[in-house]
Parts: structure tokens; C-alpha cells; sequence
């Protein structure tokens, strides 16, 4: 007796084979996704780079840069989402356009509380005669 023969399992070809049995149809798997970016450290990065860019109105959207990019970072960190580093960057600039509108305001308002004198160079007095007198 041959050792690799296969005596011991008798083919019978009575029964049919069920073709739906023999070839299983299995769905395609599904492609690599990669996880999403999480849209608020876009918008935070966008709003950082807009609070150094923007004059006069880059201390507020400074702060709401900051809030969005914090708020990024939190998140993902626990859904594990991309955009790491938009976040960062947006925390950065946002930080950077506040400091600098909020030293450039306080500059202003130091310079109007201890020069009374501002607006006030010209006398007004004296503008009737200087008008009179070149005609």
C-alpha cells in the first residue's frame, strides 16, 4: 500500500458538488482610509496665520485661533485623528498675532494716558486772526 494514496476517503461521484459551496463569494476588503483631519485645526491655523496678517482685529482672531487649536489638540489625541501639526501651527501663530496686537494696543493706550497733549498741538485760538491777516 502506497502511503500517499487516498484509500482511506472513497470518492463517490453520485453526489453533485453545489458550485455555490465550492467557490464562496467573499466581498472585496475594504481600502486603507486614513484617519481624517480634524477640521478645527484647520480652521485654528487659518485663524493663526489670519491674527498675524490682519491689522487692528488680529488680538480677537488671535484668541479664537488659540481656543480652536486647543481644542484640536484634544481631540486628537483621543479620536486619534491627522492634523497634528496644523494644530500646532495655528496655537503658535495664534499666540504670536495676540501678543503682538496686545503690545502694539497697550503701546497706544500708554502713549494717549501720559501725552494729555495729543490732539491738542494746534491752537485754535489764534486761527481767525492768522486767516485774517493773509488776505
Amino acid at each position: 500500500m502506497d502511503q500517499f494514496s487516498n484509500e482511506s476517503q472513497p470518492h463517490n461521484d453520485s453526489q453533485p458538488i453545489n458550485e455555490s459551496q465550492q467557490y464562496a463569494f467573499s466581498p472585496p476588503p475594504n481600502p486603507y482610509q486614513p484617519p481624517k483631519t480634524n477640521g478645527k485645526s484647520i480652521a485654528g491655523m487659518v485663524l493663526g496665520i489670519c491674527s498675524i496678517a490682519i491689522p487692528y482685529i488680529g488680538f480677537i482672531i488671535g484668541i479664537i485661533a488659540i481656543i480652536f487649536s486647543s481644542l484640536s489638540l484634544k481631540e486628537i489625541k483621543r479620536n486619534g485623528d491627522q492634523g497634528r501639526g496644523m494644530a500646532v501651527a495655528g496655537l503658535v501663530c495664534g499666540i504670536i498675532g495676540t501678543a503682538l496686537y496686545a503690545i502694539i494696543i497697550l503701546a497706544i493706550v500708554l502713549v494717549i494716558a501720559f501725552n494729555p497733549d495729543i490732539g491738542n498741538n494746534y491752537d485754535f485760538s489764534n486761527n481767525s486772526n492768522n486767516i485774517e491777516q493773509s488776505f
